[in-house]
């Protein structure tokens, strides 16, 4: 079992995600039926740039697990609480090689306990269409689908 290390920060940590963000940007693209184009297009920059903006209004935390023998970072979870206290956990991945290792229900405890630590009203999180075999993840803390969102092909 890898030994895994976790550290958190704000958008200063944003870059080191890049690599592991385009895997999950890869893995909704290869997942979704309709929106392959909207995820080919969708880049870290652009990406980053929503996370800086939300930054902006609100406050941001980049959590990072890293495998020390390696030297590698394998996993991360970014969670925001915007100017209204809403809080949403925004982009969670894990590599395939580190799943089953508990890192992301690490991740899921770390992002939950800082967002009721400071009193976010409500607590949301987004599941890319194709991705719903996340369902069962998320219901272990207690996500339930609440409704589903539409988008029109342009």
């Amino acid at each position: 079992m890898p030994n895994i290390t976790f550290s958190s920060g704000n958008e200063e940590l944003l870059n080191i995600i890049q690599p592991l963000w385009e895997q999950l940007n890869e893995h909704h693209r290869s997942k979704t039926q309709h929106f392959q184009q909207y995820y080919t297009k969708f880049t870290f920059d652009k990406r980053k740039a929503s996370l800086l903006e939300l930054a902006n209004t609100g406050t941001i935390r980049v959590d990072l697990a890293k495998d020390l023998a390696a030297d590698h970072y394998a996993g991360y979870c970014v969670s925001t609480i915007d100017q209204d206290q809403n809080g949403e956990i925004q982009s969670l991945f894990v590599e395939p090689d580190y799943r089953k290792l508990g890192i992301g229900g690490k991740f899921m405890e770390r992002a939950l306990a800082r967002l009721d630590e400071n009193s976010a009203k409500k607590i949301s999180i987004s599941v890319a269409g194709g991705n719903e075999q996340a369902f069962a993840f998320y219901r272990q803390y207690g996500f339930f689908p609440r409704r589903t969102t539409l988008e029109r092909l342009l």
